[in-house]
């Protein structure tokens, strides 16, 4: 990074103002900025040299700016212009390993250099039809007027490279040293002009920790319904990087306490039931805000490196969900929520289609909350080794995130039930290591495959040679490995039985 941006950081306040701490603050802030940068630099500084040279500037914008701020910035940077898309392709053609155009028709375009990713879009100045989400897009002429269209004012700051110019109209430097959720705009005209953008503010609390201001939380509560003008897969997205952020918790309170979880996970809110003087029971809705919470320290402790567990996530916070369809007052003054768990995995089906997750992660969440009460009969003593060998069947390969959500729906206030339960689960997870290293616990088949049972029964391959496999692996579940004279014998037990009568052999 050139000297000037070393410069212009150090010195934008320090004529001006007084070494408050919050001047202080700012400085150290700005530094971060020229700090991130600099990792960045033979990148960032080759790309203003190439805009300088054609008379173009060439600013650093966005979340860039903020997450430098942070130090967090990650190898993904973007940028904006003066200069109109055609002429920022012709500046990258030349300078870029590899250019693409996927977003152009929004003033985009994408590069790839030195292991870094780029993105450069032309100053925009979109207007709305409010009515739905689809801008209409105009190109601008100032940083200024590009930043003031920006969603938040820590997303509306920005750096202008050749020059070091740190360009800030709208306070994003402020709110993001005091951990703060503001729009350059007002909230209303912003959340008009884009409703993602509410979600936008709770996803962004789950991964930054800012806490929205009240002006703007005030327009999400009066505005939530206009959330609905979102298409699906928008509202998926946002739901997901919300759910994988590091405080996925505060984001789904301000979901829930500004009104937009009733339009976009009604299940949520639903959970919330009232507390019966005659009927006292834990609250649904906050024992599953302290589920997520377990989840989540977890799979941190198991992999503090790795990525986020979506799936375990999402079935943290959705496993009860079919709670309060299920609910029953009993005599003397019991509740009971009775097959919750195959009323909560349908639910939770439909919801995940609805806002149109993928195959696998629907499949994968509802499992799960179908699963996570099967170990509660396990505490009673009762579980045969057969039984052992069905859970870990049922579950088969989301066991490691089953064995997470059983241990984070613990959350008994009784500190010796609590402690109960958790030793019962260290047992049966030592119990599955032990019959595991026993048997292969990881591919429970049959101990004849198809092709043997055709050959042994002497029938054509059809439905009647799954029936048999089948038949072979619920003995094979309940008995655990048989020797192959005994797996024969069973077979042709199993086929008198059905009327076949094998070949001799």
């Amino acid at each position: 990074m050139s000297p000037s941006v070393y410069d212009a950081a150090g010195s934008q306040d320090s004529a001006a103002q007084a070494d408050t701490p919050d001047v202080s603050a700012a400085r150290t802030a700005q530094h971060n900025v020229v700090r991130e940068l600099s990792r960045l630099a033979p990148t960032a500084r080759e790309l203003a040299e190439l805009f300088a040279a054609a008379g173009c500037s060439l600013y650093i914008v966005g979340g860039s700016v903020r997450d430098a701020l942070l130090g967090r910035l990650g190898g993904d940077l973007d940028f904006t212009t003066e200069a109109r898309p055609e002429r920022v392709r012709r500046l990258l053609e030349d300078w870029a390993e590899t250019v693409w155009d996927t977003g152009i028709e929004f003033g985009t375009l994408g590069a790839y250099r030195h292991g870094v990713t780029v993105e450069i879009t032309t100053f925009r100045a979109d207007t709305y039809d409010r009515s739905s989400r689809n801008p209409e897009v105009v190109f601008g002429d100032s940083i200024s007027g590009d930043l003031l269209r920006r969603d938040f004012t820590v997303n509306a700051m920005a750096v202008e490279l050749s020059t070091g110019e740190f360009v800030d109209p709208h306070g994003g430097l402020r709110d993001a040293v005091e951990q703060r959720l503001d729009t350059p705009a007002p909230p209303e005209e912003s959340f008009a002009d884009d409703p993602l953008r509410m979600l936008r503010a709770a996803r962004f609390a789950a991964q930054l920790g800012f806490e929205p201001t009240e002006r703007v939380l005030d327009a999400m509560r009066r505005m939530a319904a206009e959330i609905e003008r979102i298409t699906p897969e928008r509202v998926q997205a946002e739901l997901s990087k919300l759910l994988c952020g590091r405080h996925p918790r505060r984001g789904v309170e301000l979901l829930v306490d500004t009104g937009l979880a009733d339009h976009v996970l009604p299940e949520l809110p639903a959970m919330r039931l009232e507390i019966d003087e005659h009927h006292q029971h834990k609250d649904v809705y906050f024992h599953s805000l302290v589920v997520l919470d377990q989840a989540v320290d977890l799979e941190r402790a198991d992999d503090p490196d790795g990525e986020p567990d979506l799936v375990l996530r999402l079935a943290a916070l959705l496993h009860d969900i079919g709670k309060p369809a299920t609910r029953r007052f009993e005599p003397g003054g019991g509740v009971s929520f009775h097959h919750h768990e195959v009323v909560g995995a349908k639910m939770t089906r439909k919801r995940l289609r609805a806002l149109r997750y993928s195959k696998e992660v629907v499949s994968d969440v509802s499992d799960l909350v179908y699963l996570h009460l099967r170990f509660h009969g396990y505490g009673e003593g009762n579980w045969t080794d057969s039984a052992v060998r069905r859970y870990v069947n049922d579950a088969g390969h989301l066991l490691p995130k089953l064995h997470k959500l059983v241990r984070a729906d613990c959350t008994t206030r009784n500190k010796r039930k609590a402690r109960a339960l958790q030793r019962s689960y260290d047992d049966l997870e030592a119990r599955i290591q032990r019959i595991a290293e026993e048997e292969d616990l990881a591919r429970v088949r049959p101990d004849l495959d198809g092709n043997e049972i055709i050959r042994l029964l002497g029938i054509a391959p059809g439905p009647l040679v799954g029936q048999a496999w089948r038949h072979l692996k619920e003995v094979r579940l309940d008995q655990g490995p048989l020797e192959r004279g005994d797996a024969v014998a069973e077979l042709y037990r199993w086929a008198r039985a059905q009327g076949i009568e094998p070949p001799q052999q």
